[in-house]
């Protein structure tokens, strides 16, 4: 028998060398190439307990062969929620289960439509993209203003996007369907020149739009009123029939009539054609009124009933080819909504054609600009107007417009009149828009010392902006001002702009808060693609965020996005060629039939709870209650954070993650750098001359980095296998390597066994109960310390006690200090069963390791008397 002390010194020389000799064997390489093969096809628990292969392979590797036949008890264990500390799993007081469960993801893996961290990301993106409006809106005026100066030609603006898309956006030309001929020909037109290309295409079309519109327009007012006059003349033929209308009355009905009457003539005379159409259609229809009465008589016989359906049938089917009143208001509103249509199409060209300075064949005028100062002034003030929501730009400009106008203002009229200082008074003081210009009036004309007057009585909730509006203006109670008086002193002007600046959001940043709220709430009940696109505040916030909400996409278009394979360059996402869309499509988890899918994380739901548990454990050990309290809050951040990494380089940056990853592999973040973690993450793990396969380390290593999903670039994958990731299948594989080995060492020598179990289980060793609750660890420390048999049998907190007194628990930690411990264990161990221990053994060995020599030979003295 080779000693216990030299075997296991060879073995743990080069433990990679040994377990990959392990591996090699035949049996062990079918079993874990079968192993490797199948398991990701295994989509239930089910499938997996019916694979006996793969069953067993697992339960041998976490050191559960012995518990194999127990399908029944594996079922609850891999059924466990792990999250959930009262789940089965989690009461075994054995954590091999929990480990065991760990290892797969029948449990882990939720399918959501969105996580809370895509949540949070994607309203975080909205809060940035309403932040930054008003910015990029600058940016893009500055630029048309810089580049406005250097166009020579009509072709350079309409050829440059950015330019062409502001100049689009001013006049309201559709930047998808736009006729660059009729768009260039505005552009070089001269309106007083009746050659120009907007007088010979367009004014054409204008004048005749403009008569329909007046032609039809007319012909509505009329239709309107001869249908009010017809109306009324029958109410009034009823009351003039009525005995009991007084005559006085009857005369001043009369007189009524005959107006009536004669509005009638005269709109007969102005439009006779539909008039008399109307009249025809309106005869018909009384006809069938009078043959249905007929039909209702009770005494008539089934020919006659037969004879009067038929006229009425008859009448009927002449009044689906005859024009009514009906028939002339849908036609003619027709014709004025196109007419009006068209007139503010051509508008848009005739704007063009007035606010550029193109010469006709498109060049700018020799010593001229392609627009006038003021033009331009005004195109990029339209442009800060025509923002989706109120920006700081848009409020300088009406501060600006106040402060210049109110110096001018004598009267509270003025101000009623005049619709922008209406508004801006409003916003500054915190009174709703929906005030009335009547009720401002009351506030501006109210006597502030008379308590009863509208300031002192009124407003309710805003009576103190009433009373706060009053104060800022100088009015007498009729609306005028007292001579030498102004409206607002300088002070009360700088009071009102100064309140403006601070309030003229305040109703949109209201309803981004409603928003955002009624998306969290609506979003909780999403449950499938259809159910998200058919929620419009829903959409609002989504497209707003990445910037696709002036596209105008189909739902059609919107759901083959959100449908898109984002691991397929080929899918129709990508096809796009707009990140726009692929943000949007990462914001979401669909599955290709729209129902709810798994998101794409950097970590699996399963790893982000192993990660935050070993990190717990490896803070915890040996730790105060602060610094317990400390390592759960640190976890909490990392599994929150986790999920919004995106890439290789997001998590890299972020040391703070970098260490706490490092920390749960049991790796010390002070011996790591960075740069060292990156060529880990880089590393190709099937070629054996690669960083992380000439790391010691390595398995730690690639257990580590397999339990994150990026791909080659670092960017996010999702994993191909299904109920384990990675890192499981690495930690399995290891995990029955060592097994293998020790089982078979064992089976020559049980102390070899025992050394390299205790060697593998150390570091999950916090108290000395651990050590009392593992025969096999317990045994290692009896015989290293030489702790009498008897002492098993006493009470267990005196055998804690008497182990702490003869080990150091956080020894176990230090792999020096286990090493040194696990070596006096293997040379006691074979003193104890009596194993010769030669000189040329010690020899071939290597010479112990930290044991000499003399050490080995006094120790096996102890067997043979001396001492």
């Amino acid at each position: 028998m080779v000693s216990t002390y030299i075997d296991y010194n060879l073995l743990t020389r080069d433990m990679k060398t040994s377990l990959q000799r392990t591996s090699q064997q035949t049996l062990v390489a079918r079993e874990s190439e079968y192993y490797k093969e199948n398991i990701g096809n295994v989509s239930s628990i089910d499938e997996f307990l019916d694979d006996y292969r793969l069953y067993a392979y697992a339960m041998k590797a976490h050191g559960l062969e012995d518990m194999t036949y127990a399908k029944a008890f594996m079922r609850k264990v891999l059924e466990s929620d792990l999250s959930d500390d009262s789940s089965y799993a989690n009461m075994l007081t054995d954590e091999r289960y929990r480990e065991f469960a760990m290892a797969f993801s029948f449990s882990q893996s939720t399918e959501v439509v969105q996580s809370d961290a895509q949540e949070d990301a994607l309203i975080g993106l909205y809060n940035q993209t309403i932040s930054n409006i008003d910015s990029k809106m600058g940016e893009e005026t500055r630029y048309y203003d810089t580049m406005m100066d250097t166009i020579t030609n009509v072709d350079q603006l309409l050829q440059n996007d950015r330019l062409r898309s502001y100049t689009f956006r001013v006049f309201g030309v559709d930047e998808k369907y736009y006729n660059y001929e009729q768009v260039r020909g505005a552009l070089v037109s001269d309106l007083d020149d009746p050659n120009s290309y907007f007088n010979t295409q367009f004014a054409p079309a204008l004048a005749a739009a403009q008569a329909t519109n007046a032609s039809s327009t007319q012909a509505l007012s009329a239709l309107s009123s001869r249908v009010q006059s017809q109306t009324r003349i029958t109410k009034i033929d009823a009351l003039l029939a009525d005995a009991s209308t007084p005559d006085a009355d009857k005369v001043t009905l009369q007189a009524e009539k005959t107006t009536l009457q004669t509005n009638i003539a005269t709109i007969d005379a102005a439009f006779p054609e539909m008039t008399s159409n109307i009249d025809a259609y309106a005869g018909v229809e009384a006809e069938i009124r009078d043959l249905r009465t007929q039909l209702s008589q009770p005494d008539l016989t089934e020919a006659e009933r037969a004879a009067l359906q038929a006229q009425i049938e008859q009448r009927q089917a002449s009044l689906a080819t005859m024009k009514g009143v009906s028939f002339y208001a849908t036609d003619l509103q027709a014709k004025q909504a196109e007419s009006s249509a068209t007139i503010a199409r051509i508008a848009v060209f005739k704007d063009l054609a007035l606010m550029y300075d193109f010469a006709a064949d498109g060049s700018v005028p020799a010593g001229g600009t392609a627009q006038a100062a003021d033009s331009r002034t005004a195109t990029k003030e339209v442009y800060a107007y025509k923002a989706p929501r109120a920006t700081t730009s848009v409020a300088l400009l009406h501060k600006d417009y106040y402060e210049d106008t109110i110096g001018t203002i004598t009267t509270v009229a003025q101000i009623k009149g005049d619709s922008r200082l209406y508004s801006y008074i409003l916003t500054a003081f915190g009174l709703p828009s929906g005030a009335t210009v009547t009720t401002l009036e009351s506030i501006l004309t109210s006597d502030p010392n008379d308590p009863t007057s509208f300031v002192n009585t009124k407003g309710g909730e805003y009576n103190a902006a009433y009373k706060a509006l009053r104060a800022a203006f100088n009015f007498k109670t009729d609306g005028t001002l007292a001579a030498g008086d102004t409206a607002q002193t300088a002070a009360q002007t700088k009071l009102t702009s100064d309140n403006y600046m601070v309030r003229y959001n305040d109703a949109d940043e209201a309803a981004d808060e409603s928003l955002i709220a009624s998306f969290k709430t609506l979003m909780s009940v999403v449950s499938n693609v259809d159910d998200l696109l058919s929620d419009t505040k829903i959409m609002k916030l989504a497209l707003t965020a990445v910037g696709l909400e002036n596209e105008d996409d189909t739902a059609r278009k919107l759901k083959k996005v959100l449908t898109s394979d984002l691991t397929d360059p080929k899918s129709y996402v990508y096809t796009l060629k707009d990140d726009r869309y692929l943000q949007l499509a990462k914001a979401f988890n669909f599955n290709a039939d729209g129902s709810a899918g798994v998101p794409m994380l950097a970590q699996a739901e399963s790893e982000i709870l192993n990660t935050a548990k070993s990190y717990v454990i490896e803070k915890s050990r040996f730790a105060t209650e602060d610094e317990k309290t400390k390592a759960t809050a640190e976890a909490k951040y990392y599994s929150g954070e986790v999920g919004k990494i995106k890439t290789l380089d997001e998590l890299l940056s972020n040391r703070r993650m970098v260490d706490f990853i490092l920390v749960a592999a049991g790796l010390d973040p002070e011996e790591v750098t960075t740069d060292y973690v990156r060529q880990m993450f880089e590393s190709d793990f099937n070629d054996p001359n690669s960083f992380i396969n000439k790391e010691p380390n390595t398995t730690i290593y690639k257990e580590l980095v397999s339990s994150y999903n990026f791909d080659g670039e670092g960017n996010l994958a999702r994993p191909e296998l299904g109920i384990q990731t990675k890192r499981g299948l690495l930690e399995t594989e290891d995990l029955y390597l060592n097994q293998t080995l020790e089982q078979q060492r064992g089976e020559d020598n049980a102390g070899v066994r025992l050394a390299l179990y205790f060697r593998r289980q150390a570091t999950g060793v916090n108290t000395a109960y651990d050590l009392l609750a593992d025969s096999a660890l317990l045994q290692v420390i009896q015989t290293t310390f030489s702790i009498p048999e008897a002492m098993a049998s006493a009470d267990v907190d005196i055998q804690y006690a008497y182990i702490n007194r003869v080990l150091d628990v956080k020894d176990l930690q230090d792999p020096e200090k286990l090493e040194k411990l696990l070596l006096r264990f293997t040379a006691l161990y074979d003193v104890e069963n009596n194993v010769d221990i030669s000189g040329a053994e010690l020899i071939l060995s290597g010479g112990g390791g930290g044991i000499s020599a003399d050490t080995l030979f006094s120790l096996s003295q102890l067997r043979l008397g001396g001492f």
